[in-house]
C-alpha cells in the first residue's frame, strides 16, 4: 500500500493519560517511536510541542467519549487532526494493550485507512453543546411531566382521562386545589373550571370523587411541580443565550426557515450539528451517511441482508425525524406531503418519514452550498397539478396516435393534413 502520510502519529486517549506512537517512514521499514503523557494541560502542551519538534503535523486519534477533546483543543491551531470512530481502528481482541493501541492506529492512518470524522469550527462545537443541553432539558421536562400525573394516578385520581392538558387552567387549578386542601368540595372543584370544561363537570368530579392521597404523596407532588418549574425557567434562559450566540447565524437560519416544517428551533440545532461550511462533506449523500439516514448495504452471496439505517446522528437525526413530521402535515406547502403520501403506498409510515427527513436534509445541503432558498427542481409538479395534466393529456395522445400509425390503422398523411 501507499505511504499517505511519511511522519505521522497514533495517540491513544485515556482518561488520565495518553500513549503516542511516533512513525517515520525511511524507506520501506518504518521507525516507531512511543511516549507517554499525562492528560493534564502542561502534558498535552509537551506533547504538542514532542510533535513540532520531531516535525509531526499529521495526528490521528480514537474518539474515546471525550477524552479527545482536551487534545484536540491544544493542539488544533498547528497540527491537523484526524478523530476516528472507534470501529475504524478497532484492533482484534487477545492481542492488544496501550502501546500495541497506539500503533494500530498510527499504522492504519500512515497508509490513509481511516477516515475522519467531521468536527465543527469552536464557536459552533460550543453552540452544539447549548443545543444538546437543552435537548437534555427538554426530554427532562417530558418526564417531570409523565411523573406529575403519574402521582395523581397511583392515588385514584383519574382526571387525565377527562382532561386533554394536565397542565392546563382549569387543570391546573384542580391538581394545585387537590393538594393544598384537606377535604374535597365539589361545588367549590366545579367553581375552578373554565370554558368548555364546564360541560364536563359531572364527569370530571366522578373521576376525582373517592381520591386517596397522603400527606407524603401531596408533598411528593409539590417537590415534581417545584422541579418541573424550576426546569422550564432553565429552558427559557437557555433560549435568551442561544438567541445571542445565533446572531452572527441569522442568515442561515432564515434560509433554513424557508424548507416545510422548519422553524426557528429546529434551524438552531440543524446549524449546531453540522455547522454552514459544507466543504467538509464531499456531496450530500456524505452528509446524509454521517446524519445516519442512509440504509446500509449488506450484502454476501447474492443475499442482501439487513439494510437499517445505522445508529449515526443521535441529536441530528432526531431534528430532522422531527421536522419530517412537521412538514408532512402541513397544507399551504404540500410538496413533502404529497411525496409522503406516495412512499407510504411502497414502503410503511417509519420508512417513508426516513426517506423524507434525507430529502430535507438533502436540500440543506445544496441550500448551504448555493445559497439558494428552498426551491425544489420539481416544485412545479407540485404547484401546478393542472399544467401537469395537460401535459399528460397531449403525451397519451402523441403516444395513441404513434401506436395507430404504427400499426397501420391510420395513415401519417392523414395526421399531417388534420
Amino acid at each position: 500500500m501507499k505511504v499517505v502520510y511519511p511522519v505521522c502519529c497514533g495517540v491513544d486517549v485515556h482518561k488520565t493519560f495518553l500513549v503516542a506512537t511516533l512513525i517515520t517512514s525511511q524507506g520501506i521499514t518504518p521507525h516507531y517511536s512511543k511516549k507517554r503523557f499525562s492528560t493534564f494541560n502542561n502534558s498535552i502542551l509537551q506533547f504538542k510541542q514532542w510533535l513540532i519538534d520531531n516535525n509531526c503535523f499529521d495526528v490521528c486519534m480514537e474518539s474515546t467519549g471525550k477524552y479527545w477533546v482536551p487534545v484536540y483543543n491544544l493542539l488544533e491551531d498547528t497540527i491537523r487532526i484526524t478523530v476516528a470512530n472507534p470501529k475504524w481502528v478497532k484492533v482484534v481482541k487477545g492481542n492488544k494493550d496501550d502501546k500495541k493501541d497506539s500503533k494500530w492506529i498510527g499504522d492504519l492512518f500512515r497508509l490513509g485507512l481511516v477516515p475522519g470524522s467531521y468536527i465543527p469550527s469552536k464557536p459552533i462545537r460550543i453552540l452544539r453543546e447549548y443545543t444538546r443541553y437543552r435537548y437534555k432539558l427538554v426530554s427532562c421536562k417530558s418526564s417531570e411531566k409523565n411523573r406529575f400525573q403519574n402521582a395523581f394516578t397511583v392515588c385514584n385520581v383519574a382526571l387525565d382521562a377527562v382532561v386533554s392538558d394536565m397542565f392546563g387552567k382549569s387543570a391546573s387549578s384542580i391538581t394545585d386545589y387537590l393538594v393544598s386542601s384537606d377535604s374535597f368540595d365539589p361545588v367549590h372543584c366545579s367553581s375552578l373550571l373554565h370554558k368548555s370544561l364546564k360541560k364536563k363537570a359531572d364527569t370530571v368530579i366522578e373521576s376525582i370523587e373517592g381520591y386517596q392521597m397522603t400527606k407524603e404523596q401531596k408533598e411528593r407532588i409539590v417537590m415534581i411541580r417545584s422541579h418541573l418549574d424550576f426546569v422550564q425557567q432553565s429552558i427559557a434562559k437557555l433560549d435568551e443565550k442561544l438567541d445571542k450566540m445565533v446572531a452572527p447565524y441569522e442568515s442561515a437560519i432564515s434560509l433554513l426557515c424557508t424548507i416545510p416544517g422548519v422553524d426557528r428551533a429546529s434551524a438552531i440545532t440543524i446549524i449546531s450539528e453540522i455547522g454552514t461550511d459544507m466543504s467538509q462533506f464531499a456531496n450530500s449523500k456524505r452528509l446524509c451517511c454521517w446524519a445516519g439516514l442512509t440504509p446500509g448495504n449488506n450484502e454476501s452471496a447474492g443475499k442482501k441482508k439487513s439494510v437499517r439505517i445505522t445508529r449515526a446522528g443521535v441529536y441530528l437525526k432526531p431534528a430532522l425525524v422531527q421536522v419530517a413530521h412537521a412538514a408532512v402535515k402541513s397544507d399551504k406547502a404540500p410538496y413533502y406531503k404529497i411525496k409522503y403520501e406516495r412512499l407510504c403506498k411502497r414502503r410503511d409510515k417509519k420508512r417513508a418519514i426516513i426517506a423524507i427527513a434525507r430529502m430535507i436534509l438533502t436540500a440543506i445541503y445544496n441550500m448551504f452550498v448555493t445559497g439558494e432558498m428552498w426551491n425544489p427542481s420539481d416544485l412545479y409538479k407540485i404547484d401546478m397539478p393542472q399544467e401537469m395534466l395537460e401535459k399528460q393529456k397531449e403525451k397519451a395522445i402523441k403516444q395513441a396516435v404513434k401506436l395507430l400509425v404504427s400499426n397501420g390503422v391510420i395513415k401519417a398523411t392523414d395526421i399531417s393534413v388534420a
